[in-house]
């Protein structure tokens, strides 16, 4: 079975703030989970490559203490919202008194997420 769209955008998220470009994701893909596309995942490999990113040197901490998977999460959960990045900042600078993701720690971050899965379900039961 194909993983769902939200785990796809998970994958694009992650590649565009590694910076990969489209062969080196690619490569990767293929040597970590055998497909050189991510709609071919199954959620084995989605778990397998996801594991990759989180223990290769591709796992950033800002000196703050923020995860990559905090940040990759926090942009998805924006996105889902609808929210562009200047939105994101904005409400990070009036909430959390910083100017960008990147600028939060570890502990903030966690705030941030579940803030916005809150704005996320009240959006969805409304």
């Amino acid at each position: 079975m194909p993983i769902d769209r939200k785990k796809l955008a998970v994958i694009h998220i992650v590649k565009k703030e590694l910076g990969l470009s489209d062969e080196d994701y690619r490569d990767i893909l293929e040597r970590e989970t055998g497909v050189r596309s991510a709609k071919d995942l199954d959620p084995q490999s989605f778990q397998r490559l996801m594991r990759y990113f989180t223990r290769s040197g591709y796992y950033r901490i800002n000196q703050y203490g923020l995860t990559f998977r905090q940040k990759a999460y926090i942009n998805h959960l924006a996105a889902e919202l609808g929210w562009e990045e200047q939105h994101l900042n904005n409400f990070i600078a009036k909430y959390f008194k910083k100017p960008a993701v990147t600028q939060l720690n570890k502990k903030e971050a966690s705030k941030v997420i579940e803030a916005l899965k809150s704005i996320h379900q009240r959006t969805v039961s409304s």
